[in-house]
């Protein structure tokens, strides 16, 4: 849907026109609730419920004694309309296909991210009573709840978008809303490819890994586009696979038909119930999964899906927060630790030697590009270390005149080990693939 802009005389904030609009779209949602037939309404749905509305809205506008051109009246009705049915002001930001994250800082202060970089909005809500109903109204439907007891949550919307919300008192300046966009229709392989995300080559390869059942660890930064990747990849993913997801709010978009998905859930009001990933982990291997993937590990589920990859489940992904492949090695290291098992060093490090065999390092860069910085193979151990090798890296040489990162795509060089693996499940792929060279300049 194509997004109309605000006339200019009537924008969110003019102050010449802004209290009287809000006050005249109060007044008529107020009459619109009296007026509703409920038994009625709980009869209709979707697109027919809403033009419905529409008449009685439009009706009620034809009621006041004000003077409206044909925009205003439009704009009118379509926000009591999203004060009713939708998230109120974030409708207008939500229809904008362009922006990737939405930062609310209290009622009257609205940021968004636009092809990477960050703007202020017009967009106001009318105070904190009113941000905290949308906030609410966004929780209750994934059956969660935000409250002084719970006053940080985490939900989504029904797109799929990843919603964080934190309330006062921990939020001194009015609630805090992040929303982080997932689309109703996902990026895909060829929308990475121009955006010059990785090369063709690196695509074969990875392709290749996920046919053969290489287990896969994707590290990156936040908003480097984990998620993203994660979800492009599992296409790779036959359909004959059952897959079972884990997250805490779910976000994973898989195209599959025999995929499972779970969620954790957090703790009632009386601090019990609470259904974490480790426990999610661990009923999911008990329901014949071919492949585990879990949509971040955070904490002690770690050691659970290492084991999952180590007995049986290969072709096993995940995400985690790391800047580099060696610091994803040692940031699991830490996640291991904290399911409070005294594991030796060397013993926790043999897990992850042979639990992983693919770290995709993903970074936003600076300006906004998202790339594929590192594609790195876990040879094994040696000693006390874990030996691993890039087999694809990017280079940052710079920005350019827009303030945005350039560079180039490597190929190391470096043959992978895995290749027997890869030719066992029929993937060949040209020795050219990781001949030493440059195969991509921003």
């Amino acid at each position: 849907m194509a997004v109309k802009p605000l006339p200019p005389s009537s924008r969110p904030g003019d102050k010449s026109t802004g209290t009287d609009f809000e006050t005249l779209k109060r007044r008529i949602h107020t009459k619109l609730v009296d007026k509703l037939d409920l038994s009625r309404v709980g009869e209709l749905e979707g697109e027919v419920l809403r033009r419905e509305i529409r008449l009685v809205v439009e009706h009620l506008c034809d009621t006041e004694d004000t003077l409206l051109n044909r925009s205003e009246r439009e704009r009118l009705v379509e926000e009591v309309l999203d004060e009713t049915f939708g998230l109120g002001p974030l409708e207008f930001l939500l229809k904008d296909p362009t922006i990737s994250d939405i930062m609310i800082n209290g009622p009257k202060h609205i940021y968004v991210e636009r092809r990477g970089k960050m703007e202020k909005t017009a967009v106001q809500f009318r105070d904190n009573n009113h941000l905290m109903q949308i906030i609410d109204r966004i929780v209750s439907k994934v059956g969660r709840r935000v409250d002084e007891v719970c006053p940080m949550v985490d939900a989504r919307l029904q797109d799929g978008s990843r919603v964080n919300a934190i309330i006062p008192p921990l939020a001194l300046d009015g609630a805090a809303v992040s929303i982080r966009r997932f689309g109703s229709n996902p990026l895909k392989l060829e929308d990475l490819l121009n955006y010059k995300a990785f090369t063709p080559e690196m695509v074969m390869l990875l392709e290749g890994c996920i046919k053969a059942r290489l287990n896969i660890v994707i590290s990156g930064g936040t908003g480097s586009g984990k998620t993203t990747l994660l979800n492009t990849l599992s296409s790779f993913i036959g359909q004959a696979d059952r897959i079972v997801t884990i997250e805490d709010a779910a976000e994973l978009q898989l195209q599959q038909e025999h995929v499972v998905r779970l969620e954790t859930r957090p703790p009632n009001i009386e601090g019990k119930g609470a259904i974490t990933a480790t426990d999610l982990v661990r009923n999911a291997l008990r329901m014949r999964p071919e492949r585990v993937i879990i949509g971040e590990c955070r904490g002690a589920e770690t050691l659970d899906m290492l084991q999952a990859m180590n007995t049986g489940h290969e072709g096993s992904m995940t995400t985690l927060h790391a800047n580099t492949p060696r610091d994803a090695i040692a940031r699991i290291e830490t996640m291991i630790t904290m399911a409070g098992f005294e594991l030796p060093l060397k013993a926790m490090r043999q897990q992850i030697a042979s639990a992983v065999d693919l770290i995709i390092q993903a970074n936003r860069l600076q300006g906004g590009p998202r790339k594929i910085t590192h594609i790195t193979e876990v040879i094994g151990m040696e000693q006390d270390t874990i030996v691993m090798q890039d087999i694809y890296h990017y280079i940052q040489e710079g920005i350019n005149e827009q303030g945005r990162a350039i560079g180039r795509f490597e190929a190391t060089g470096v043959r992978p080990t895995f290749m027997d693996r890869l030719e066992s499940a029929g993937v060949r792929l040209p020795a050219s693939a990781f001949r030493q060279r440059v195969m991509l300049v921003d």
